[in-house]
């Protein structure tokens, strides 16, 4: 029997559990338990990602599925269940879901929030009203052969790939962008620098071909990362000895989920393990943080090469997106790599609390999981955003100032290097001290010296001899001798 009763404007109805009854308005598909965490939990101000919902959606689909074919749950009960929990996939309910992402209890508040939303629909579905657990119990029914330590962990591994996938597509797209201005920049001859300072020339493309190299190295990263996600405790219950499951649904229930998300998920080989240990959540941030660095390093780059424009170094222009100050007219920013740069602060730091909750668990559970999703979705997701808005706002629209960039090459000391190997490093040395404190260029010194003629200097000083492996015009040195 379902108590109802007005209170105010609104209509509710009475649910209990072990510690007494909660009101619960009358047209809410969550129940007590949910309500209680929500009281409990007011932490982030936020909700559970949507692909969190989800997962943990294909998860109940999969045990209601398993149960039936084992025979611990009738067909009527599986079906209005399993509709119930593909409504929540479509992205219907999610507005059900209302617990704190942060939120103590190792996940039971979420855990409670699906099994109490996807009940109530069931009920619906067969022809019940909301709260008559006779017909779809949230516990007995839905979460049955399940724990939250079973189910939490499952999900939040399931949630990673799905998020993984994501960040991979994006950064497929930035290593695309690289490779093609490493082509269009391919004979841009530029300043390399060391330490700030001007070191020998480069070619702009190069520069460029070796983003794209960090990139790729960041994708098979993430591929590697995902291997670490596909292997589940799901069926191993409350510490990962299977208690209350059955054998059949045990050996099942993985194989199932697998073919609802078609993610590749295997279960775990020792299930007591996947339920104690987290360091496969250390590894995956760890990837995402190294991915992190990578992109800041190069935004920083990004940003370098591009400052002034006319009293900076000045060699590419990004393209401009807003205008740069209130009160500096036509100053524009190099805003987009410095969202990525923030975006990977943040990140470091997430993987700071991802690596002390793993440490932090005790005997057979780790209860801090919430705060390792909480932070590692964050972290994958932002990223993905990050190199998404890099790509289209920056990378492809990049210019290179030609000419500006040759005539630093040709006004730089840095090109003694290249005649060192003809002259002695003695010598070079010299003409590199004069060329500093007078601010003649080194090609007049070589000359005026007689040191090499003006046709070897083309030669040695050729944009394509200086930026690839060799002694420029070594054919002249032994003509010397």
């Amino acid at each position: 029997m379902i108590t109802k009763y007005r209170e105010g404007n609104g209509e509710f109805r009475l649910e209990q559990d072990s510690l007494g009854s909660k009101k619960i308005p009358i047209n809410a598909y969550y129940g007590v338990q949910t309500l209680r965490a929500v009281e409990n939990f007011s932490i982030t101000g936020l909700t559970m990602h949507p692909e969190v919902i989800n997962s943990i959606a294909e998860i109940k689909k999969a045990a209601a599925i398993t149960n039936f074919e084992v025979g611990r749950l009738d067909e009527k009960r599986s079906n209005a269940i399993v509709e119930a929990c593909d409504e929540v996939i479509a992205g219907k309910l999610h507005d059900q879901f209302i617990v704190d992402p942060i939120q103590g209890g190792a996940g039971t508040s979420l855990n409670m929030n699906a099994n109490e939303v996807i009940a109530n629909r069931a009920i619906e579905y067969l022809g019940g009203i909301k709260g008559d657990y006779y017909l779809v119990h949230p516990n007995d029914h839905v979460n049955y052969g399940q724990s939250t330590n079973d189910v939490f962990p499952s999900c939040g591994r399931i949630t990673a790939l799905k998020l993984i996938t994501k960040a991979q597509e994006q950064l497929k797209r930035l290593y695309d962008a690289f490779v093609e201005k490493q082509e269009e920049f391919d004979g841009v001859i530029k300043m390399g620098r060391t330490q700030l300072q001007d070191a020998v020339p480069i070619r702009l493309g190069q520069e460029f071909r070796a983003y794209a190299a960090a990139i790729k190295r960041d994708i098979l990263r993430f591929e590697t990362a995902k291997e670490e996600m596909r292997h589940l405790n799901l069926g191993g219950t409350a510490i990962g000895t299977g208690l209350n499951a059955d054998t059949k649904y045990l050996k099942l229930v993985v194989r199932n989920i697998d073919k609802i998300t078609s993610l590749g998920l295997t279960q775990a080989h020792d299930l007591i393990d996947a339920t104690q240990n987290l360091d496969g959540y250390v590894a995956v941030s760890g990837v995402t943080k190294c991915c992190a660095v990578n992109l800041s390093k190069i935004s920083n780059d990004l940003r370098l090469m591009s400052s002034g424009p006319r009293a900076g170094i000045g060699e590419i222009n990004l393209p401009p997106k807003q205008a740069g100050s209130s009160i500096m007219p036509g100053k524009v920013n190099p805003v987009i790599p410095e969202v990525v740069n923030q975006v990977a602060f943040n990140i470091i730091g997430n993987d700071v609390t991802v690596t002390m909750a793993a440490e932090a668990g005790q005997l057979e559970l780790n209860a801090f999981e919430p705060i390792i999703f909480y932070n590692l979705f964050q972290s994958i997701e932002t990223i993905t955003y990050a190199v998404q808005t890099l790509v289209d706002n920056c990378v492809t629209g990049i210019t290179a100032n030609v000419e500006h960039c040759k005539s630093q090459v040709e006004n730089s000391v840095g090109i003694v290097t290249a005649v060192s190997p003809h002259i002695g490093y003695q010598k070079a040395t010299e003409i590199a001290k004069e060329a500093l404190e007078t601010g003649a260029p080194v090609r007049e010194l070589l000359i005026r010296d007689k040191l090499l003629t003006s046709e070897e200097l083309d030669i040695i000083l050729n944009p394509i001899s200086m930026t690839r492996p060799g002694i420029s015009g070594a054919e002249l040195l032994k003509s010397k001798e």
